[in-house]
């Protein structure tokens, strides 16, 4: 009773919750999609076969939508505030979610178009949300705090994709895949993330930085005070009038982003290669979850659905068992994702990214073996549970690791390097890169299974190498500094020369500065069991 008592008076976890519920959203949308390719009644429906090009082209015209919701709805927040841009990306994907279940509902004929344009539609909210949520919840989190709140949204993201596989698996066993409930009940059964939100979001609190930036700086103490109290809210308020000052009159356009010389460039740049890099570790979750099913976009599940049985084939399963060693995989991927914002703030982006590539470099090398054993099995006269065993208990093992260290990270960094003026374009970048790349990777991927086979993993062990050999050299720690301190990172990186962290500032930016761990070269040596402690409070 004390922590329902204490969630109605603390607006801080009021925010969390309605930003998990958002990113939740996103996980279901991703997630509805599971079985639906699969189902005959909506194959027959859309008038194409499972084996159809189009199926996986109804799949990967979303990110498109999702790259241009990004760049509109983030420039919509820019100018009317991030609560209004939240509600207009709730709405754009509620009335895609519903342009979708409509599709062929009665009719047959231009099914497949509806289908078409509300996958779009769809993708411009979703786009929205991810470009909006995560500027939103990191300028209304403290600076200690924001890899955890991001961190637990992104937990949030794993139940909504957990929750649309069983929904789907549910209704798929009870109804079959001839009834055209077990695929428009998943569809329509998104509705109520929206609705829910909607029913809230007035209650919270707009972004003060925004509202400082925007010349209304008594409405952003109002805000403060609801977040943090009344006497360090005259402190924060003071701040980022500071902060605006020092960056008033500067306007930064995404022509300003992408051109070499401009101050935005090295963090455009950061933020480029840290979304294409998880895209590489990201070739992992078509393999780790590749049992029929699409998986949320934001972690690489885009093409899952399409070309998801393969792996567990390879490995020996059933398809029936697939989907249920699938729905094991999410409930576990979901309880790990605990560490992530455990850790996050404790041990800083950086060691858990790197840390992630090794570990899932390993899963990679270990899978290639099984792959092989597999597909060989009955010459070299192997049980098939004898490789098809461990080989699930590696892609869990997989799952766990992409998941603290990949997931959450590089959609929370883009919001803490930029400046307020380029915040909402910098997520906005992120997100026209990750869309734009799973469009394509979601139409590369059958081509690379069905040439490579097993080798396939040895390929993402070189992937993942790279990935985390380029964020140990180029990416500075931005954990436990504020957006100030961040954003001075690449003025002393113009002023070494370099763009290698530890030829900047003799390797400061290395290292997370811990809040409680002393100054200087102690910054690091608070033990991490008292980190952890600090962040499970």
């Amino acid at each position: 009773m004390s922590f329902f008592t204490s969630f109605l008076t603390d607006k801080k976890k009021q925010v969390v919750l309605f930003s998990s519920t958002a990113i939740a959203l996103y996980g279901y949308d991703q997630g509805m999609m599971s079985l639906i390719n699969t189902n005959n009644d909506y194959l027959s429906t859309m008038g194409i076969a499972e084996s159809d090009p189009l199926v996986g082209v109804i799949v990967s015209v979303y990110y498109l939508g999702c790259a241009v919701g990004a760049v509109l709805f983030s420039w919509f927040a820019d100018k009317y505030g991030r609560k209004k841009g939240i509600l207009a990306c709730l709405a754009t994907a509620a009335l895609g979610n519903v342009i979708m279940f409509v599709a062929g509902l009665g009719y047959n004929q231009g099914a497949l178009a509806v289908m078409f344009i509300g996958r779009i539609v769809m993708g411009l909210g979703v786009g929205g949300v991810d470009s909006v949520v995560p500027v939103y919840s990191s300028e209304l989190s403290s600076d200690d705090s924001r890899g955890k709140a991001l961190a637990q949204e992104f937990q949030m993201n794993i139940f909504g994709l957990n929750m649309a596989f069983a929904i789907n698996l549910g209704v798929t066993v009870s109804l079959g895949k001839w009834n055209q409930w077990a695929w428009r009940i998943p569809i329509i059964c998104m509705q109520v993330f929206p609705f829910a939100m909607f029913a809230v979001i007035e209650k919270l609190p707009e972004s003060p930085r925004w509202l400082v930036y925007n010349d209304k700086p008594d409405v952003a103490l109002h805000s403060l005070e609801a977040l943090f109290g009344e006497d360090e809210s005259k402190e924060l308020i003071e701040e980022l009038k500071e902060a605006h000052k020092s960056e008033a009159g500067q306007s930064v356009s995404y022509w300003d982003m992408l051109t070499p010389g401009h101050t935005q460039w090295h963090p455009t740049v950061i933020t480029i290669m840290g979304k294409l890099l998880k895209i590489l570790t990201d070739f992992f979750t078509f393999t780790n979850n590749c049992v029929g099913q699409i998986n949320q976009a934001l972690t690489g599940y885009g093409a899952v659905s399409v070309y998801g049985p393969q792996i567990a084939e390879l490995l020996g399963f059933g398809v029936r068992e697939s989907e249920y060693l699938t729905m094991g995989n999410y409930v576990s991927y979901f309880f790990l994702m605990t560490f992530a914002w455990i850790l996050i703030d404790a041990m800083g982006r950086r060691k858990l990214l790197v840390g992630a590539s090794l570990w899932l470099g390993v899963c990679f090398g270990l899978m290639t073996l099984f792959g092989g054993l597999a597909m060989n099995a009955d010459s070299l006269e192997i049980p098939v549970p004898s490789v098809a065993i461990p080989g699930m208990v590696v892609l869990y093992i997989a799952t766990g690791a992409f998941g603290i260290g990949w997931l959450a990270t590089v959609w929370l960094i883009p919001t803490e390097i930029f400046p307020t003026t380029a915040r909402a374009q910098g997520t906005a970048v992120s997100v026209i890169i990750w869309g734009l790349a799973n469009f394509a990777v979601t139409l590369l991927t059958p081509i690379m299974f069905n040439n490579l086979k097993y080798w396939i993993f040895l390929v993402f062990c070189g992937t993942n190498a790279f990935a985390g050999i380029w964020t140990y050299v180029y990416l500075p720690e931005s954990g436990n500094r504020s957006f100030e301190e961040n954003q001075q990172f690449f003025k002393d990186a113009k002023e070494a020369g370099s763009w290698r962290v530890s030829k900047v500032k003799s390797g400061e930016y290395k290292r997370l500065p811990y809040p409680t761990s002393g100054e200087g070269d102690n910054a690091e040596r608070e033990p991490l069991l008292n980190r952890i402690r600090d962040q499970i409070r």
